[in-house]
């Protein structure tokens, strides 16, 4: 069973950089199972994605800005691991 592919793609411009490190240091440890690879892309235009095999989980532009971890972690479940029970990330307090 071929494993999701998550891109990062991040402003170098806006140095993102970091940001989308952590990010991908997150989805890497909730998701060590179910996910075969991170990759971040460099990019440039104030540009900030998250896609899984194309498919588009977060864009700054569209969404506005930067997701809450938490927010972040249920969109990646809901395509890659509907099943995965995100313990209080799961939680709407």
């Amino acid at each position: 069973m071929a494993t999701p592919r998550i891109e990062i793609t991040f402003c170098t411009q806006c140095k993102w950089l970091l940001r989308a490190q952590w990010y991908a240091g997150e989805l890497l440890q909730t998701f060590a199972d179910e996910v075969g690879e991170v990759a971040l892309v460099p990019a440039t235009g104030g540009m900030f994605r998250i896609d899984i095999d194309g498919t588009a989980v977060w864009n700054r532009k569209r969404d506005g800005g930067f997701p809450e971890i938490t927010d972040l972690k249920r969109r990646v479940r809901d395509l890659i691991a509907p099943e995965k029970s995100l313990g209080h990330a799961d939680r709407n307090d």
